[in-house]
C-alpha cells in the first residue's frame, strides 16, 4: 500500500506536471478594457487556469486600427497601457499604421516611452502589404527601439508566410512573433531547418505563437507534422495563445494538452518561453 501511494505521489508531483504550470496567453483581445478583462478573468477561472501574463490589444477583428486614424489608435494604445499600470500581469500591446508613414513612427516612439514593448500590426484586416517599404521602415525602428513586433501569420493572404520570412530576414535585429504559425500552412516553416544551415541565419529573432491553429491540428491526421514543425522552429521559440475572445483560453489549452509533447515541452511553451522573452 504504501509502495503505490508512493508510485502516485512520483507520477502527479513531477517537476513538469503541466496542470500546475501557469499560462502565458500572448494573443488576447479586450475591446471593453476592464469590462473585458474581467470577463477573460472569468473565462480562465472557469477553466481551472493559472495566468503568468497576459499579452493584451485594445484592437483585433473588425476594431482595427485603419490608416489616418491616428487619434483612435493613440486612445486605444493609452487604454492597454492604462490597463498594464492597474495589473502587473499585463503585457501591453500596441499598434499603429505602417502607411501613416511618420506619424506611425513617432506613435511608435511614444508608446515604447511608455513601456511598451510590444508592436502588432496585421496586414489582412489593416489592409496593408507586408512588402510595403513603409513597412520595413517601421518594423526596423520597432526593433531599434526594443519592441517586439508581432505580426499575423494565418496564411490568409497570397504569399503571407514568404513575405514574412523575407522581412525577418531583412531586420534580424527586430524580435518577431508570427501569430498562428502560419495556420494549415505550417508545413512553410519547416524552410528554418534548411535555412540555419547557412551562415548568419540563425533566426534566433523569430518566434511563432501557435493560438487558433492548434485547436485544429490536435488530435489530426497532421499533428505529427505540426510537432516535426514545432521542433524545427525550436520548441523555445513558440508560444501559447488563445485569441480570445474568438477562442477561449480554456479551449485553447486542452488541445494544447492534447499535443504529443513532454511536460517540460509543454512547460515552457505554456509560459516559460514567454517569460524569457519579455523578461518578466
Amino acid at each position: 500500500m504504501l509502495r503505490l501511494l508512493a508510485l502516485m505521489l512520483l507520477l502527479f508531483a513531477t517537476p513538469y506536471a503541466t496542470a500546475a504550470v501557469p499560462v502565458f496567453d500572448v494573443h488576447v483581445h479586450l475591446r471593453d478594457g476592464e469590462t473585458s478583462l474581467r470577463q477573460y478573468r472569468d473565462d480562465v477561472r472557469v477553466a481551472g487556469l493559472e495566468l503568468s501574463g497576459i499579452g493584451v490589444m485594445w484592437f483585433g477583428g473588425p476594431h482595427q486600427a485603419r490608416q489616418g486614424e491616428l487619434a483612435k489608435i493613440r486612445a486605444g494604445n493609452d487604454s492597454v497601457i492604462a490597463l498594464a499600470a492597474a495589473h502587473p500581469d499585463v503585457l501591453p500591446i500596441a499598434t499603429v499604421h505602417p502607411y501613416d508613414g511618420d506619424a506611425a513612427v513617432a506613435e511608435l516612439a511614444r508608446v515604447a516611452a511608455a513601456g511598451v514593448k510590444v508592436l502588432k500590426i496585421h496586414a489582412h484586416t489593416q489592409g496593408f502589404d507586408i512588402a510595403d517599404p513603409r513597412v520595413e521602415t517601421l518594423v526596423r525602428k520597432a526593433g531599434e527601439l526594443g519592441l517586439t513586433v508581432l505580426m499575423d501569420n494565418a496564411n490568409i493572404l497570397p504569399g503571407d508566410s514568404e513575405k514574412l520570412f523575407n522581412l525577418v530576414v531583412r531586420l534580424p535585429k527586430t524580435k518577431f512573433i508570427l501569430a498562428h504559425i502560419g495556420g494549415l500552412n505550417f508545413r512553410f516553416w519547416n524552410i528554418l531547418a534548411l535555412a540555419r544551415t547557412a551562415d548568419g541565419f540563425g533566426f534566433e529573432n523569430l518566434y511563432f505563437d501557435i493560438s487558433a491553429t492548434v485547436l485544429v491540428v490536435a488530435d489530426s491526421p497532421v499533428e505529427e507534422e505540426f510537432l516535426w514543425t514545432l521542433r524545427n522552429v525550436g520548441l523555445d521559440h513558440v508560444l501559447l495563445g488563445s485569441d480570445y475572445p474568438q477562442i477561449g483560453l480554456g479551449r485553447t489549452v486542452d488541445a494544447f494538452e492534447r499535443l504529443d509533447l513532454t511536460d517540460e515541452e509543454k512547460a515552457k511553451i505554456r509560459s516559460g518561453n514567454a517569460l524569457t522573452l519579455f523578461n518578466r
